[in-house]
């Protein structure tokens, strides 16, 4: 797959949850609109930026295994920096400590079926379970298949290993393959697309590469403009909070 294919694939992942900016449109000051009844939002705490000095979760084995995963599914190339550079092991680090680590938004109690696969997750591990041992056991795992830590192997062996992983030619103790590849894959898209303010898309890289203008409120002022290359800044949350 493409890389540019590959990361817009994510792109539903950053939209569905990424909070919305406000943003006022050039003219927007001007328009007066009539009718309807008047809508606020309602008030909530904004989030509190990443730290990427500061390591909420993963321990210092599990970021370097998270680190060098993420950066063979998004490697440094012409179209960007890599996985790492652009923050999305701070994005999944602060993930996992949080609700989405301990699946809050999911009933979490058994009895667990394993289910089919129109029936969606029905693992019993949480997505910070998941990491603490699917990291461990492939750990454990690469070691005794090829002699060698997975941060040890070169790029071509590290990209054939994840091969086999998506082929589900693996099965750890707690997690197969598949399903263990298939949420390292989930996580740096969505830390790769994902309002900087939560640790990924640093400098909205990832927004620049695939022309994303960020969480806007408004484009009234553009709609109009068809087949016309608009060249719009991105906006992230940071820039709200430091306003």
């Amino acid at each position: 797959m493409e890389r540019r294919s590959f990361i817009k694939a994510g792109l539903v992942l950053a939209t569905t949850g990424t909070a919305a900016s406000v943003f006022k449109p050039a003219g927007a000051a001007e328009k007066i609109y009539n009718g309807g009844k008047l809508w606020r939002a309602k008030e909530t705490l904004p989030p509190t930026p990443a730290d990427p000095t500061k390591k909420m979760y993963l321990n210092q084995r599990e970021y370097e295994l998270v680190t060098a995963i993420f950066d063979r599914l998004i490697p440094a190339d012409e179209l960007s920096i890599s996985a790492s550079q652009a923050g999305c092991v701070v994005f999944i680090d602060n993930q996992l400590a949080g609700s989405y680590g301990k699946a809050s938004w999911r009933y979490n109690t058994g009895p667990f079926e394993k289910g089919t696969d129109s029936q969606g997750n029905q693992s019993p591990l949480t997505p910070a379970e998941i990491y603490r041992h699917g990291l461990s056991e492939l750990d454990t795992h690469c070691k005794s298949l090829t002699g060698k830590s997975f941060t040890d192997l070169d790029d071509a062996a590290k990209d054939h290993y994840l091969e086999q992983m998506e082929a589900n030619n693996f099965s750890y103790t707690s997690i197969s393959g598949k399903e263990l590849f298939s949420q390292f894959l989930t996580n740096v898209q969505e830390g790769f697309l994902a309002d900087p303010v939560y640790g990924g898309n640093r400098n909205m890289v990832g927004w620049r590469m695939i022309g994303f203008p960020g969480a806007r409120y408004d484009y009234r002022d553009y709609a109009p403009l068809k087949g016309q290359k608009l060249n719009i800044e991105p906006i992230s949350i940071i820039q709200l909070l430091k306003a």
